[in-house]
């Protein structure tokens, strides 16, 4: 049974900082692409950055929004990937998500609020 759990949003201040982590179960975690995806209020749910598999690892970045500020990583000891966001503005609020990438519909979790506010 795969499962994502996502982790660490809240409410933060403009240019501020955040660290989500999506905790997966079942097996297998290491040999498929991750993503950190987004949905904001009123708007379809995005692709915000990617990491590809082993051996590489390599980050691949979707949302030209984000570029320089966000940061994606993955443990593949931990079964855990990571979504290091800096300087954060108010068009970052929204719920965001971890999933494969492609994202499997079935494997959805809650996701984690990230509201940027003053």
């Amino acid at each position: 049974q795969v499962q994502f759990v996502e982790s660490g949003g809240g409410l933060v201040q403009p240019g501020g900082s955040l660290r989500l982590s999506c905790v997966a179960s079942g097996s297998s975690f290491s040999i498929y692409a991750m993503a950190w995806y987004r949905q904001a209020p009123g708007k379809t749910r995005e692709l915000v950055e990617g990491i590809t598999n082993i051996p590489s690892g390599s980050r691949t970045n979707y949302a030209d929004s984000v570029q320089g500020r966000f940061t994606i990583s993955r443990d593949n000891a931990k079964n855990t990937v990571y979504l290091q966001m800096n300087s954060l503005n108010a068009e970052d609020t929204a719920v965001y998500y971890c999933n494969r990438n492609p994202p499997p519909a079935r494997y959805w979790g809650q996701g984690t609020q990230v509201t940027v506010s003053s």
